[in-house]
């Protein structure tokens, strides 16, 4: 539909029409608009239903509620912008568009966002879609349910409701994206941590097949967590409600109350020291196969890597990198012990890694077993479709943080002028790399080739943003650490 009065763009879904605004560069923005009824009451722990239709135009100018959830510890608040938008209609999306006119035909990308699936939201400023419709795309972020709520697991409720909800979406973007000025049929699913092991599930889960032809995996490999690492987590949640370990009596609990409950059991888990965890698990419904099993034959093109120092956003803020560095080598021992390398692996590390602390060589043993092995895996056991793998290396200038995880966001979607992007990056961040970075993200979604090889199993991927594996091979050589 056509702009009303030049200003304000008009869509008709399949529930009603929606309105947004015309934004700087005339880009065409919607926001808060439900793909799933709100989930609440009896449908708090069910299967996401359809939002009610309705009548008249619906505005869409501001964000949608953000799912529930715990904030951040104050010393990951500081570095990870994760607004908290009150209201029951969390179950909603965003779109970015250069062109709403039904038979535009642009590519679309879906964007799921990370958090460890307890936090995060498509509202992060990071996650601007603008430059991606600045660029042809038609943007679409959205919001799925988190923590207990998404993947707590009971007798009585289905398993990976949140995963459910982001299926949801996919379908609501199948069904309405052409009223956008995107085509169905031109689908790039993508997502980082948390939203790149939900990509991996996508891509395995038999009720999204067919609603994406293209997927990115950021810092996040496909897999599942076991249920005895799953289900302590609602025990231990019940025990401090005073309730049963059900669906039922959740659903009888406090808003507030669950969450300060999952709040107290989140500080005994983390992705470097493990222990229970909200994760998906095997379900026969909508995960019924190993998710790196079946991302290896899913016959869609992929796009993976991860970043040189992801264990830096871990460790340094909460201190673990002195600690480790005190340890010495009973550190690095224990890192190699959990990550199942064996000792002529730390040698090669070493040499890899000359100068290097116990605390990075650690912290790097863990981030392969973590993500570059699985990765690395993944891409190698792929058959039916190219895999693409790049790997970023720009540091940070927030001091002690390096190349870690999550940095790539800003230039990704290159919002690096938005004053969030500089919690992570520090200031002074490269535009240059942004804009190789993003146009690689949009040639992909566009032709399924970011403009670099596939992996062809053996040689490195692709660097963004630091020497290349043959500058630190030669580096190496003369005694220079890269």
């Amino acid at each position: 539909m056509s702009p009303a009065g030049g200003t304000r763009p008009r869509a008709r879904t399949r529930y009603g029409v929606v309105e947004g605004r015309l934004e700087e560069g005339g880009i065409h923005v919607f926001r808060g608009i439900p793909y799933a009824a709100p989930p609440v009451g009896t449908l708090r722990f069910a299967a996401p239903r359809p939002p009610a239709a309705w009548d008249g135009v619906r505005d869409a100018g501001a964000f949608g509620p953000t799912a529930p959830k715990a904030p951040y510890p104050d010393r990951y608040a500081s570095l990870l912008p994760d607004p908290q938008i009150p209201g029951d209609d969390c179950l909603n999306l965003n779109v970015w568009t250069p062109d709403p006119s039904p038979g535009a035909g642009l590519p679309v990308m879906v964007w799921i966002h990370g958090g460890a699936l307890t936090r995060g939201s498509s509202a992060v400023p990071v996650y601007d879609g603008s430059a991606f419709a600045r660029d042809g795309v038609v943007l679409v972020s959205v919001n799925y349910r988190l923590g207990v709520l998404g993947y707590g697991v009971f007798p009585d409720a289905p398993a990976n409701r949140g995963l459910l909800d982001q299926i949801a979406a996919l379908t609501w973007v199948r069904d309405n994206i052409g009223a956008f000025g995107g085509d169905p049929g031109r689908v790039t699913v993508f997502g980082e941590s948390a939203g790149a092991i939900s990509v991996g599930a996508l891509m395995a889960a038999p009720a999204a097949a067919g609603l994406f032809a293209r997927a990115v995996m950021q810092s996040g490999p496909p897999e599942v967590l076991p249920r005895e690492r799953t289900r302590p987590m609602v025990r231990r949640m019940a025990s401090l409600l005073k309730v049963p370990a059900t669906a039922k009596a959740f659903t009888a609990a406090a808003l507030p109350d669950l969450l300060a409950a999952q709040a107290a059991v989140l500080r005994r888990s983390g992705p470097v020291t493990g222990g229970p965890a909200f994760g998906l698990v095997a379900d026969p419904d909508s995960l019924p196969e190993d998710p790196a099993a079946a991302a290896a034959a899913c016959a869609v093109p992929l796009l993976a890597g991860w970043t040189a120092e992801e264990y830096r956003l871990w460790l340094a803020p909460t201190g673990a990198m002195r600690v480790l560095d005190r340890m010495g080598p009973l550190a690095v021992e224990l890192a190699r012990v959990r990550s199942g390398k064996d000792r002529a692996a730390v040698r090669a590390l070493r040499a890899a890694l000359p100068g290097a602390g116990p605390a990075d060589l650690a912290g790097h043993l863990l981030t392969d077993r973590l993500l570059r092995d699985p990765l690395r895996r993944l891409a190698a056991a792929r058959r039916p479709a190219p895999t693409h793998l790049y790997e970023f290396r720009w540091p940070s200038g927030v001091p002690g943080l390096g190349a870690c995880h999550a940095l790539e966001l800003g230039f990704v979607f290159d919002t690096l002028r938005k004053p969030e992007s500089a919690w992570l990056a520090g200031p002074d961040a490269p535009q240059a790399l942004a804009d190789e970075m993003h146009a690689a993200w949009v040639r992909f979604a566009a032709a399924g080739d970011p403009g670099w090889a596939p992996w062809d199993g053996d040689g490195p991927p692709k660097v963004f943003g630091g020497p290349s594996w043959e500058e630190r091979k030669a580096q190496r050589a003369v005694g220079v650490t890269p």
